[in-house]
């Protein structure tokens, strides 16, 4: 008996851990708002799940870098160009591409982002 209210007790944490996790998730990032607009703005982030780089410019968004205007460039296997960013001659990682036709490359400071697009950057 005992041993049942102890795997009870395990599932039923497991399962609140579980939704605070996913509850959490779903919260709004706290760069929403800026990360929506830098999209509306025109400006495009061009990337791959391979880079460090790219990866270090999402992790600059936190939970809001699900509402990044972002492309993936790379083929699942990592080793070819997609022909959306291979059409636009991107050839680095990551690349931002602005309403204007200018880009810049490497991971862009929020602030660099903000001047260039004309986005408010309000961290809550």
């Amino acid at each position: 008996m005992n041993k049942t209210i102890l795997i009870s007790a395990v599932i039923i944490a497991a399962v609140a851990v579980g939704y605070f996790w996913w509850r959490g998730a779903q919260a709004p990032g706290e760069l929403d708002q800026f990360a929506g607009c830098l999209g509306e703005k025109g400006a495009v982030f061009y990337g791959a799940f391979w880079c460090p780089h790219c990866q270090n410019q999402k992790k600059m968004f936190g939970r809001s870098q699900k509402l990044l205007p972002y492309v993936e460039c790379s083929t699942a296997d990592g080793r070819g160009q997609l022909a959306a960013c291979t059409e636009k001659k991107i050839e680095g990682y990551p690349t931002w591409e602005f309403a204007d036709g200018t880009r810049m490359t490497g991971e862009i400071p929020l602030r660099t982002l903000a001047e260039k697009t004309g986005c408010e950057l309000n961290k809550k």
